[in-house]
């Protein structure tokens, strides 16, 4: 059985998980406005991505025994100056994000939690790829500078991700 202390990290971070999809919808709808239906569409794989994330958290919890509370979830922010801002305010919330999974970490190895701590080690190789990932775009949008036919390509780009959901637990 996992710890309540524990437990009540994990249902922290399904809430967060949850923001983030909440956060990562109202971005997809601030692109769709612009006309941007490929940065709109990868915004949604990054909803849809959240929302797996709080799914496998909400799944493992119950496994071991923790009580799932969902938590209030607060509004996220809906309005940026344009689509570099975009994905510097996701690199920041993806850079929190990887905070929030390695306190976990350290919770688990703390409580001596082996079976948390292994679950975890996937969520912290994600936040690798997601920052990363993040990353590469803001260094994309840079040289293009939000402009012409840069812009267009990155849009057809970033529109043709495709959502592959996290292994089971």
């Amino acid at each position: 059985m996992i710890s309540t202390t524990m437990a009540t990290a994990l249902n922290e971070q399904i809430k967060w998980e949850m923001y983030s999809a909440n956060l990562y919808l109202g971005m997809s709808a601030y692109m769709q406005d612009a006309g941007l239906t490929g940065f709109a569409h990868w915004m949604r794989i990054q909803y849809q991505e959240e929302t797996a994330h709080a799914l496998k958290l909400y799944d493992f919890l119950l496994a071991r025994g923790g009580q799932v509370v969902m938590l209030p979830i607060d509004a996220p922010a809906a309005e940026w100056a344009n689509v570099l801002e975009v994905f510097e305010a996701t690199l920041a919330h993806e850079q929190e994000v990887t905070r929030r999974i390695n306190e976990l970490v350290r919770l688990a190895k703390e409580e001596k939690d082996f079976a948390t701590d292994i679950f975890l080690h996937w969520f912290v190789s994600e936040q690798v790829e997601e920052e990363e990932t993040v990353k590469d775009i803001i260094s994309k949008l840079r040289l293009i500078k939000g402009e012409g036919q840069g812009m267009l390509l990155l849009d057809k780009d970033l529109g043709s991700r495709v959502f592959t959901p996290p292994p089971a637990n």
